[in-house]
C-alpha cells in the first residue's frame, strides 16, 4: 500500500459499508457518470465503477493516479492527474454527479467550485469534516456565509457521520457525509449572484455586529439608510448576519439595488 502524504491530507477509508452508504446517497444509476475527487487508492472507486456507467477520477497526487488505472482493467475508468482547484469543468460532461472524500483544507473551495460552476452536477455528495458539514446544513441563527452560498444553489443534507477512527491514519476529527441537490437559485430578476453575494458579504464582515453597522460598514452607506433598507424589507436592523435565511438575502438585496 502506497504511504499516505500528510502534506495532501490523505486519510485512507476501506469500510465497505461506510463507503457503500456513500454511494447510496449519491443514487447511483446505470446511465450516471459519477466525478470522484481524490479517488486515493481506490476503495470507494471500485463501487462507483459497479454502479455507474462510467467513472471520471480526479487525482492530484501522480502516483495514486499512474496507479489507479491498472486496478480496474476493463472497467469505464479516466483518471486526470490534476489540482482540482485548477481543473476546467467545462471539460466535464453536461450531466454528471459529484462524489468525494475530500481533504480537509480544501472543502470550501471544492464547495465554492462546483456550486458556482456553469456546469454544475445534478448532485454532490461529499464526506467532510463534521463541523463543516454542521456549518453547511445550518439554519437562521447559526448561519454563515458558507451555508448560505451553499443553500442558495443547493438543498442540502446529512448524512452518516464516520468516526476518525475508520480512516487510515485517523486524523483528529470525525468526518460526515454531506449531500447536495442542486437547485436553481431563483435570484430576483434584476439582481445577479455577484451582487447578491456583495451584500452577504458584507453583512458578514463584522459578524457580531448587528445588520445596521456590518452592512453600513461593508456597503459604505450610512445607517439610516441601512435601517430603512432592512425595514422596508421586513427585517429588524438588530439582527444579526447569522439570523438571516437565503430568502431574507435576496430580499435584502432586491431592495438595495431597486432604490439605488
Amino acid at each position: 500500500m502506497l504511504k499516505n502524504k500528510k502534506h495532501l491530507g490523505q486519510h485512507w477509508l476501506r469500510d465497505r459499508f461506510i463507503l457503500n452508504h456513500i454511494a447510496d446517497c449519491a443514487d447511483i444509476n446505470k446511465n450516471d457518470t459519477i466525478v470522484e475527487i481524490g479517488p486515493g487508492l481506490g476503495t470507494l472507486t471500485s463501487i462507483l465503477l459497479f454502479r455507474a456507467k462510467e467513472v471520471i477520477s480526479i487525482e492530484f497526487d501522480a502516483d495514486l493516479a499512474r496507479k489507479l488505472p491498472g486496478q480496474f482493467p476493463g472497467k469505464d475508468l479516466t483518471v486526470i492527474n490534476q489540482d482540482i482547484l485548477e481543473f476546467d469543468t467545462d471539460n466535464l460532461p453536461k450531466e454528471y454527479k459529484l462524489v468525494a472524500n475530500l481533504p480537509y483544507y480544501i472543502t470550501a473551495k471544492v464547495i465554492q467550485k462546483f456550486t458556482t460552476s456553469k456546469n454544475r452536477p445534478s448532485k454532490m455528495v461529499l464526506l467532510v469534516q463534521k463541523e463543516v458539514a454542521e456549518r453547511v446544513v445550518a439554519q437562521p441563527g447559526r448561519m454563515s456565509l458558507l451555508a448560505v452560498s451553499s443553500q442558495l444553489y443547493a438543498n442540502v443534507s446529512l448524512g452518516d457521520v464516520v468516526p476518525a477512527c475508520y480512516f487510515t491514519p485517523p486524523p483528529k476529527v470525525d468526518s460526515q457525509v454531506l449531500i447536495f441537490d442542486m437547485i436553481d437559485p431563483k435570484l430576483p430578476s434584476d439582481i445577479s449572484e455577484k451582487e447578491l453575494f456583495r451584500i452577504v458579504k458584507a453583512g458578514f464582515s463584522s459578524r457580531r455586529k448587528k445588520l445596521r453597522s456590518s452592512l453600513s460598514g461593508g456597503l459604505n452607506i450610512n445607517k439610516n439608510s441601512v435601517e430603512t433598507l432592512l425595514m422596508q424589507t421586513g427585517i429588524s436592523p438588530d439582527h444579526r448576519a447569522e439570523d438571516l435565511s437565503v430568502e431574507d438575502w435576496k430580499a435584502i438585496a432586491k431592495n438595495f439595488y431597486n432604490c439605488k
